[in-house]
């Protein structure tokens, strides 16, 4: 394809992807509500909580267009996310035909894998967050009132999901560098010390919140993904291991073959 068609296939691709996330916003503007209820149930599942220990917590939009902007920045997020497979596979639809088949193959199983790890991590932040609000909030003097901004809050959310969702990449990523034969399972066997020390300390720099049992409820998940990837690591390497045997064995016996049908003399000389 010539260089005036890429780029003419690249705006087709562009257009469509800003469509899709546009439809998607205003999807997220019409369901403002009940997403607003999702994002509030953390706060509010750890309200009565903290209402025994004297704490009242409020959520503040803030300023006389802050309820507008908290909208509009939920909507693009929201829709942003929600027309994710819409908008990448436009993305892809331009990338792949440049990909070898092996290549398209290793993309399609990647994403696949990708996703549901992510939005595994997601959900699993979204259940711990209870208790990183009633950990951190848990501070405020009794008698006092801890005023969140809405803006405040949902970064907050956002950020701890979006670490959570990365960090259950982390077998995908180990699984892949083994494949192309970046690291071999016996190395990743000797890292396995620095390794789960580095993922504590990703951990507790990675969090929000200051609290230990949010960087456990990060770190053991991530401890286990990497035993399972280190597992997964053996498994290849061994058949790897194996059809490399099994290949030797059948050049061995191929110039055996050869040889023999060399050596032999011919009937018809004698």
């Amino acid at each position: 394809m010539p260089l005036m068609e890429h780029l003419r296939e690249l705006r087709s691709r562009l257009t469509r992807a800003l469509l899709c996330i546009l439809l998607g916003v205003i999807v997220a503007w019409l369901l403002y509500t009940p997403i607003l209820d999702i994002l509030t149930q953390p706060i509010e599942r750890a309200r009565p909580a903290l209402e025994e220990q004297g704490i009242s917590t409020i959520l503040n939009m803030g300023g006389v267009g802050g309820a507008f902007q908290f909208q509009l920045k939920t909507s693009l997020i929201v829709g942003l996310i929600i027309s994710s497979p819409l908008w990448m596979w436009q993305i892809w639809g331009f990338v792949l035909p440049a990909l070898h088949r092996h290549e398209k193959i290793w993309a399609v199983v990647l994403t696949g894998l990708g996703a549901p790890l992510f939005i595994g991590g997601a959900a699993a932040a979204y259940w711990v967050l209870p208790t990183a609000v009633e950990l951190l909030i848990g501070f405020v003097p009794q008698g006092w009132e801890n005023i969140i901004s809405g803006s405040e809050y949902l970064s907050f959310i956002l950020r701890i999901m979006l670490v959570f969702g990365v960090a259950a990449q982390i077998p995908l990523i180990v699984v892949l560098l083994n494949r192309i034969g970046a690291v071999s399972a016996r190395q990743l066997a000797r890292a396995r010390p620095w390794t789960i020390v580095g993922i504590f300390i990703f951990s507790a720099v990675a969090t929000p919140t200051v609290d230990p049992l949010t960087m456990l409820f990060l770190a053991v998940p991530m401890t286990v993904l990497y035993l399972i990837s280190e597992t997964i690591a053996w498994v290849t390497d061994r058949r790897r291991a194996r059809r490399r045997t099994d290949e030797a064995d059948d050049d061995q016996a191929s110039a055996i073959e050869d040889a023999s049908d060399i050596d032999q003399p011919d009937p018809l000389d004698s």
